[in-house]
Order: structure tokens, then sequence, then C-alpha cells
């Protein structure tokens, strides 16, 4: 009887002991802040890129909301947002490192239509007929001349960021066609970096 109780137990309890294990190490590396985070970077990096290139734009970008730091003497959280992916064509200026830890509230009119209907479509900045939701001073200093902007959002519905799809060396309209295809875009990102924040 021993014997059987020990063979039952090398022979059973033994494999799925090491299955059990196997599940557990391999859950553990998928884990892996670092290469999770690499992961991540390189789907959205190649997004943006193809994004770049099928609409020939001069710089795509893509904004994140973070926490900031806090309010004295409530101890509320700032919210902040910052450019934490771009691609640019050649010739054309980065503008990610001026875009870090900026307060939320400095653009509350572009925010707010973006967290309302999803889209800013700026196709000329020149033009006065077009709202330009308080952005028309920063492409002035970024040297823009249309922009796309999308909201990005979780599965369900939290705003977590922002794209951008500028044209800095011409002014571009886009079609209805592409403005959906690009919100489409938007939301698919969206779902790959709440995956990547969960």
């Amino acid at each position: 009887m021993e014997s059987i109780v020990i063979a039952f137990l090398s022979g059973v309890i033994g494999p799925v002991a090491v299955i059990i294990a196997k599940y557990f190490l391999d859950k553990r590396a998928k884990k892996d802040p670092i290469i999770e985070c690499l992961e991540i970077g390189d789907l959205v990096t190649k997004k943006i890129d193809d994004i770049l290139e099928e609409f020939n734009a001069d710089r795509v970008w893509i904004t994140q909301f973070h926490n900031g730091g806090h309010f004295y003497p409530t101890g509320k959280s700032v919210a902040k947002f910052s450019i934490i992916y771009e691609t640019v064509s050649p010739g054309t200026n980065s503008v990610q490192n001026n875009f870090k830890n900026i307060p939320v509230n400095l653009f509350a009119k572009s925010m707010n239509r973006l967290l309302d209907s999803n889209n800013i479509e700026i196709a000329d900045y020149k033009d006065e007929s077009i709202p330009t939701y308080g952005l028309k001073y920063i492409a002035e200093e970024t040297g823009c001349k249309s922009s796309y902007l999308f909201a990005l959002k979780s599965i369900d519905g939290k705003f977590i960021g922002v794209l951008g799809v500028e044209f800095v060396k011409r002014k571009y309209k886009i079609s209805p066609a592409d403005v959906a295809l690009l919100e489409n875009q938007a939301s698919a990102l969206g779902g790959v970096l709440m995956t990547h924040l969960k």
C-alpha cells in the first residue's frame, strides 16, 4: 500500500507541481515591469510611426495624464500631463521636452473639448473661423500649421491622454473618413496604454 501511495505521489502530484510552478514562474516573468514597458513602448512607437507615414504628417505624439505632486495644504493630487511618445519627420523639431509635467488646467479649453467630443480638428491655425481652443499660441511656438487631436480613453471611458497629429511644413485638411480612422487608432492606443497602466 505504501508503494502505491509513493507511486501516486510521484506519478501524479510531481508533474502537477511542476505545471503549477511553471505557471507561476511564467506569470511572474510576464509581469516584469521593464519587459512589459519595453513591449508596450515598441507597440505604441510602431503605431505612431505608422500614423506619421500614412498621413505624411510631421509630428505625432501621445500625452498621458499623471500625478504631478500635491497641492498645499489639502494634499490633493495635481493633475498633469507629459508627452510620453513622439515621432517626427526629418527636419521637424521635437516638442517632447517642452511638454513635461504640464498642469492640465492650463489647457482646460482643449481638454474639455476632447473630453466632450473626442477630437479637435484645426486644419489651418490662421483661419479665424476655426476654433482653436486655446492652442493657437502653442502652434505658433512649435511652428504647427494644422493639428488633429484625439482623446485616448480606457475601455470604461476614462480620459487617459491625447494623440496628436501635426503638420508643420504645410497646412493639411484631413477627410472625415481619415478622422474616423484616427479615432479608431486612438481607441486602440488607449486600450494598449491601459493594459500597461494596470
